[in-house]
């Protein structure tokens, strides 16, 4: 089950968010009523309620709004639970003063904003004592594997306990909580007003992740990267798992570099089955892999890993996703486009990072000259040196003369859409423009390709295609691509240029 949390300043704000959640499908909310300004109203808020409440009143030390006297704190907890709310709200130094009286039931809490402390049983047997109905305990994860030690806890404990981890590390341990026994898990009434760190939106809960519906059958995949709040992937997977009816889920991890190896370890004991890999960890991750195909082989990175029978196994989808998708901006068929029809074709490509290490190695193999250009003139030597190419200084790129142009650098990735890798004077009809970047599909430099009548392929069409493969070797199954793309378009729309 899901509570979503209100916190507003007003009580008809409040009274009004808490019917419409119910009306879209909420069966517990909790009020917040330290957001509330000024004279707290229990009565108004509570009469006529449309489902089960928890009462809040978090003071500021705590992460809360509510600066008044404690007195008068614990007077308005007494008094809810006078009136008869269903759950009240309570932390570890002031359970002791509020009796149990009615049918009303104590969650006894603990959030450490800083830290999860190394002490998890030990703090949650000191709640268990304080008469508590369920434990909750709300700590920052500082390294994803806070969010396994956290879902131990929960799995583990005795009595109904509320564990999860905070921030965008994590936000996996918000989505697992009822797979390891939580009782209920927490998100706001909207992405744009979290009131803790890492928190989703009731409408993500359920349309993105179908959270009440992960369970211990459900088979675990996901993305890792840092940064990964921006991922479409959980979006698009999770699309064409629920289409196809498929027990599975997708989730983001936040994984940084330096907490990949014990992640990889970590992975096995939550179940994961496969993993989307992205930004920093392509390469990282070869260390890990038992069986690799041709591609990961030939770049030396893998955006894709199973696990399984033991082994890790490692894919790369970006390679084939990009080949094809030039060759369906070309007009090729299918066995054409396997060839090395760019033969003769000089093709630079903007960027050395891991989308520029898979296309520079696919246009190699597709018959092309390929020439690199990074703002990082290392990086680009260094890749041209690993895939037997060549490399110039990036303020050189207008001087090549590109038949095929890639841009692999995020340059007009939302929200900097008026950036550009290539200045459109010096694009031509003849080429073809091929930009990585999916968000927002129409980036500057593919509308100024448009204009100047060349060939252009957009991000989404790679995006779609290397997901599509994902999802391939996630499910045995072809991927609905047509659905996938149409969410993402419709994700993505209101970024457009």
């Amino acid at each position: 089950m899901i509570c979503v949390s209100i916190g507003r300043g007003r009580h008809r704000h409040v009274i009004a968010e808490h019917k419409h959640l119910v009306d879209q499908g909420a069966q517990l909310v909790e009020l917040r009523l330290d957001y509330i300004n000024g004279q707290i109203n229990l009565k108004r808020v509570l009469a006529d309620r449309p489902c089960p409440v928890i009462i809040t009143i978090r003071r500021t030390q705590d992460g809360g709004k509510f600066n008044g006297d404690e007195a008068a704190r614990i007077m308005l907890l007494r008094t809810a639970i006078a009136e008869g709310v269903e759950y009240v709200d309570l932390e570890e130094d002031i359970a002791s003063k509020i009796p149990r009286y009615g049918k009303t039931k104590r969650i006894i809490s603990l959030h450490d904003f800083r830290k999860t402390p190394e002490n998890l049983s030990e703090l949650h047997a000191r709640l268990t004592k304080l008469d508590a109905d369920i434990v909750k305990m709300a700590t920052l994860a500082n390294h994803p594997h806070d969010n396994l030690r956290m879902l131990r806890l929960v799995r583990e404990s005795k009595n109904p306990t509320v564990g999860f981890c905070m921030g965008d590390v994590g936000t996996p341990s918000r989505l697992l909580a009822g797979r390891y026994g939580s009782p209920f898990t927490y998100a706001t009434f909207h992405h744009e007003r979290t009131l803790a760190p890492g928190q989703l939106s009731f409408q993500q809960m359920r349309e993105i992740y179908d959270y009440d519906n992960i369970n211990e059958a459900t088979e675990l995949y996901g993305v890792i990267g840092d940064p990964i709040g921006h991922s479409m992937s959980p979006l698009i997977h999770n699309t064409a798992f629920r289409q196809a009816k498929l027990p599975k889920v997708y989730l983001p991890f936040r994984i940084p570099r330096e907490d990949l190896a014990s992640f990889i370890e970590d992975a096995r004991e939550l179940g994961i089955r496969g993993l989307s890999v992205t930004i920093p960890h392509k390469e990282a991750v070869m260390k890990w892999l038992g069986k690799i195909d041709g591609a990961v082989k030939g770049v030396a990175a893998a955006n894709t890993l199973i696990f399984e029978n033991g082994e890790l196994s490692g894919y790369n989808t970006d390679y084939r996703a990009a080949m094809d998708s030039l060759a369906s901006a070309m007009e090729l068929d299918e066995q054409t486009a396997t060839t090395r029809f760019l033969q003769g074709k000089n093709a630079l490509v903007l960027g050395a990072g891991g989308a520029a290490r898979a296309i520079a190695y696919g246009l190699l193999r597709r018959g092309a000259e390929v020439t690199l250009a990074s703002r990082t003139a290392q990086r680009a030597d260094t890749l041209a040196k690993f895939l037997g190419c060549r490399a110039i200084d990036w303020t050189a790129r207008y001087n090549y003369p590109a038949d095929v142009l890639v841009n692999c650098t995020p340059l007009g990735m939302h929200p900097n859409v008026d950036e550009t890798a290539y200045e459109k004077h010096h694009l031509k009809p003849s080429m073809v423009v091929f930009d990585t970047v999916y968000n927002p599909e129409t980036t500057l430099l593919v509308k100024d390709a448009r204009n100047r009548s060349c060939t252009v392929v957009t991000g989404v069409e790679m995006f779609i295609r290397q997901a599509a493969l994902q999802y391939k070797l996630f499910t045995g199954q072809e991927a609905p691509a047509e659905s996938m793309r149409e969410v993402l378009r419709r994700a993505i729309g209101p970024a457009k240029a």
